[in-house]
């Protein structure tokens, strides 16, 4: 007889059904220790399939319930002990109530459902779960960059261009801008999320099945959104995971080229910024050395998200449903980069409050490159009713002059304009000193950018109320959407109560 004992039970794939052979260990497709971190969302789809079948009279109500008692129990235990101990993968529910009720009863729980939508449900629960943890922290992180901006309104620094001089622009500028980036990051992850949130389940493989299956049941008891409206796409495309590694490479990479900043910034060379001491390491051997750790961990994840991207879409291709066990590498790649990316993020909202600014050093160095000529120029067109580009040319030859003659911004005098104008068309601008030493201010600068979106301190100080307004707005989303899942969860037990008690 081929029939396992019950206790003894361990699945299907057992040599003498289809396959003459066991299975290698290492090739076994159904183990628990390569999936623990989602078989909680197992866990769940089976308590909320078996509810379903119940409700539908698909299965005697007396055998769900003895089911439902038993996938009770387990989580006195924990959920994830007694899964890994059964073993099974994505099936451990099944055999775990084989062992215990045997095949007659336990067996019951697989109508209608297959590797498929088990699969698809342990990525897609696990993915929204941490598509919105993930949401929660850009949000925390955009709410600390608003924070510091309305304390920098007034902070001037030079803006780099090629890791030149180009501009002066205030911290505050800087900080907005990064909260402006991590804002279309929450959109996209956002979009991401209620993508995610569709149900696979009652898809099983491709075609679904001829029992009379209320998949909305089991998507509502579930906390999703809606069912997938295709079966064959619930299952058969990967297309949702693809995006959130693109959804979190883009983030890291926004992340991670902060951390390169802050990096640059503590240099001995540039001595504008000072990490605090709990985000660095020491040398061994150079004890005067301050490394910086933390940030450099970041700039690590942002190439990691990367390679871990080009590794899902490498192991996505091929003919459609060829991937099934390749997925299993990229998933495991996908929750390590959901981790970390959370870890970076509570770094970031730690370190960035912390860093100590050297903002006398800023603001000298944001008038002795000359990142304010292009205020000259300015002054040429509006005093001297100039074309831009004539005004350019000037000034482009006056700060030739700079480097060629070892003077700086601070030494400029009409005199030397005019020397600029006459090499360039023959003759002196006159330009005023009042008007020039205006120009060369980084201050004025910097004030006078009042457009929609620039630095001046009353525009930034509009832009964080904007952006704190939008803020709050996202954060009810989230909330939302927690509360959507935690009332589904508390819908799902209900349902399991009513199971129970029936019968």
């Amino acid at each position: 007889m081929r029939k396992q004992r019950s206790s003894e039970y361990r699945g299907f794939r057992n040599a003498g059904i289809r396959l003459d052979e066991d299975v290698l260990p290492d090739v076994e497709e159904h183990r628990s220790d390569r999936v623990l971190k989602t078989l909680y969302s197992v866990h769940a789809f089976d308590k909320a399939h078996l509810v379903m079948l119940a409700e539908e009279s698909l299965i005697p109500k007396a055998d769900a319930a003895a089911m439902l008692s038993v996938l009770r129990e387990s989580e006195q235990e924990g959920t994830e002990q007694v899964r890994l101990r059964v073993g099974g993968g994505n099936h451990s529910g099944e055999q775990m109530l084989i062992r215990r009720l045997g095949e007659e009863v336990g067996g019951r729980i697989h109508l209608g459902r297959s590797s498929g939508d088990l699969g698809a449900i342990s990525r897609r629960i696990p993915q929204r779960d941490r598509v919105l943890e993930v949401l929660g922290e850009i949000n925390r992180v955009r709410e600390m960059f608003l924070t510091m901006a309305a304390e920098h309104v007034e902070t001037i620094m030079p803006g780099y261009t090629f890791g030149q001089h180009a501009q002066p622009i205030t911290l505050a500028h800087y900080l907005i801008a990064s909260a402006a980036v991590l804002e279309r990051d929450f959109e996209r992850g956002l979009a991401l999320y209620r993508r995610t949130n569709q149900s696979p389940a009652g898809a099983a493989i491709m075609a679904g099945s001829d029992f009379p299956l209320n998949r909305h049941r089991t998507s509502e008891l579930l906390g999703f959104d809606q069912p997938i409206r295709n079966t064959f796409d619930a299952i058969q495309t990967g297309d949702v995971s693809l995006e959130a590694f693109c959804f979190l490479a883009v983030l890291n990479n926004s992340v991670g080229r902060w951390a390169d900043d802050i990096v640059l910034w503590s240099t001995s060379e540039f001595g504008t910024v000072d990490i605090p001491d709990r985000f660095c390491g020491t040398s061994s051997i150079m004890m005067q050395k301050k490394n910086p750790y933390g940030p450099q961990y970041v700039k690590g994840m942002a190439s990691m998200s990367l390679g871990a991207l080009v590794v899902g879409f490498h192991v996505d291709k091929g003919p459609t449903g060829v991937p099934a066990l390749e997925r299993q590498y990229a998933g495991e790649l996908l929750w390590r980069l959901f981790d970390d990316t959370v870890r970076d993020l509570r770094w970031w909202r730690q370190l960035m409050p912390e860093v100590r600014w050297n903002t006398k050093l800023m603001r000298r160095r944001a008038g002795e490159f000359w990142a304010q000529a292009t205020d000259i120029a300015g002054a040429l067109v509006r005093d001297k009713n100039m074309s831009w580009r004539t005004a350019h040319q000037i000034v482009g030859i006056l700060v030739r002059y700079g480097y060629e003659r070892g003077f700086g911004p601070g030494d400029v005098t009409p005199a030397l304009l005019d020397e600029a104008a006459v090499e360039y068309m023959g003759e002196p601008v006159h330009l005023s000193k009042e008007s020039l030493r205006r120009a060369l201010d980084p201050e004025h600068f910097v004030r006078s950018r009042t457009l929609y979106g620039g630095p001046a301190p009353e525009e930034a100080r509009r832009q964080i109320d904007e952006y704190r307004a939008r803020l709050a707005r996202d954060d009810g989303e989230v909330a939302a959407a927690r509360r959507h899942l935690e009332e589904s969860r508390a819908k799902l037990e209900a349902a399991v109560d009513a199971v129970l008690a029936s019968a």
